[in-house]
């Protein structure tokens, strides 16, 4: 399943950058995320729990980020599994000065197996872009939180 899109944020791209590499932001912002822990040098494991149609559940596995470019990509490398089935996927996240301040950019493929595989192309696609806009929800709040050092 492919998985494509672009989000502008309200703030500098070194600053969404820093954000994205912050394992704290992104355990606040990813779905269902109840621990992101360091595996080592930007890996990360993660336990997941989701609560949307078949692919409810919970979730273990791993995120990893490589081709590491700053402040401008990086290649997003996740796997997980469950009682329902797997997930892998990976994609590449570009950021860019816009208008808005940063524009990112996301463009990948995702896999499915099990029973999370049996719900059908059309419903996974609705549920990944559920899950996606609830991260970009979460996410456009840390960018406009001030923080502190």
């Amino acid at each position: 399943m492919r998985v494509e899109g672009t989000h502008e944020l309200p703030a500098p791209r070194e600053q969404v950058w820093s954000m994205l590499m912050d394992p704290v932001v992104l355990k606040r912002c990813l779905p269902g995320c109840e621990s992101l822990e360091p595996e080592g040098d930007n890996s990360y494991k993660a336990q997941i729990k989701i609560g949307l149609a078949a692919v409810k559940g919970a979730y273990t596995g791993s995120v990893r980020i490589t081709d590491i470019d700053r402040p401008n990509s990086f290649t997003l490398a996740m796997e997980g599994k469950g009682s329902t089935g797997f997930v892998r996927g990976t994609a590449r996240v570009a950021l860019a000065d816009s208008a808005a301040a940063t524009s990112l950019r996301y463009d990948g493929d995702v896999a499915v197996g099990g029973l999370i595989a049996a719900v059908g192309q059309r419903m996974l696609q609705g549920m990944a872009s559920t899950l996606v806009a609830t991260f970009f929800q979460c996410f456009d709040r840390e960018v406009r939180t001030p923080r502190t050092s």
